[in-house]
């Protein structure tokens, strides 16, 4: 359908007057040979030499200020501990082993830079929050085989709102390191504060991640640092429904509830070694710390009893059981 035909208003050698205190812009469109140069040269991708050296300059400066920062937050760690009112430090470890003899016992490779991030300049610290009133033996037990792989710089220190703090809980990550001041000697920081809080929090990384909460989620994030979950999607769920039955009924449950539990750990290790299969796993480090803080292995079944004693031979358990006395 035709349209309507308009008359052009103004004629198309019309002149403006402009004010005089503006910067004068050449006419962009006027220009015939370098427009059309400067389009021929962003189809191909080119790009101004003065444009990719202010480019290289940005980037010299951006990594400049990254180096900074990494330095900054390694010397801050140094003079102060994240929600650490009252900063009594008592405890420094480095594992007496060499980082590299790493336990047969988990199986995989794991690389710190590719679970926790590369940060140049300053220690990675894991900082948990935990209650005196209920001490976390599984995650004792992961910092033990965790300074075995690495080298580990262990400190514990006591929040203002803990009134009063057990002696053993204030060694529990073991004697003060002669070369603890030297935190590029390291490669993981482990900081556990004894505080009042509900529930155990851990914190990593104030601007990549949220705080974890709950023993359980942070028993599985620590054991991601020693070994990969199973690749087997059954199996990883095998090992996750054992490590809340531990920590939901086994620890937190009734009698009955913990019965229950108790009678299907004596089924499933009349069919193998382990929880899990035939490779110890988490699920293993979570009930065992779970069947005997409710009572005497004694009072177990006859399956359970020789899955305890075939964890004790292992001797990852030595600072949980210290609590167990």
């Amino acid at each position: 359908m035709p349209m309507y035909q308009v008359k052009p208003v103004c004629g198309s050698h019309m002149k403006t007057d402009l004010p005089t205190c503006m910067y004068k812009l050449p006419n962009v469109h006027a220009q015939q040979g370098d427009s059309s140069t400067a389009e021929h040269a962003l189809q191909n991708g080119d790009v101004d030499p003065a444009v990719k050296a202010l480019e290289a300059r940005q980037d010299e400066i951006m990594r400049k200020l990254y180096d900074l920062k990494a330095a900054v937050e390694g010397l801050a760690k140094t003079v102060t501990t994240p929600d650490a009112d009252l900063d009594l430090t008592v405890s420094s470890s480095l594992s007496s082993q060499s980082p590299t003899s790493t336990s047969t016992t988990f199986k995989g490779v794991t690389d710190l830079d590719k679970l926790l991030g590369k940060d140049l300049g300053a220690l990675r610290d894991i900082v948990i929050n935990a209650n005196p009133a209920h001490p976390p033996l599984t995650l004792l037990v992961l910092h033990s085989v965790l300074c075995q792989r690495y080298r580990v710089l262990s400190t514990v220190h006591v929040h203002s709102s803990a009134a009063s703090v057990p002696p053993q809980l204030l060694s529990c990550l073991g004697p003060r390191h002669a070369d603890s001041y030297a935190r590029q000697m390291f490669q993981l920081g482990f900081t556990l504060i004894w505080k009042d809080v509900p529930k155990l929090q851990m914190k990593f990384s104030v601007q990549n991640m949220c705080p974890v909460e709950g023993e359980a989620n942070v028993a599985r994030f620590l054991f991601k640092l020693l070994s990969p979950y199973p690749s087997d999607p059954a199996v990883a769920t095998l090992v996750d429904s054992w490590v809340d039955m531990a920590f939901f009924q086994l620890a937190e449950g009734s009698a009955k509830e913990r019965a229950a539990v108790l009678r299907a750990l004596n089924a499933a290790l009349g069919r193998s070694p382990w929880l899990a299969g035939p490779e110890f796993s988490l699920a293993d480090i979570a009930c065992y710390c779970c069947v005997l803080q409710g009572g005497p292995a004694s009072s177990t079944p006859s399956n359970v009893q020789s899955w305890i004693k075939s964890c004790d031979n292992l001797g990852h358990f030595s600072p949980a059981k210290l609590f167990l006395k």
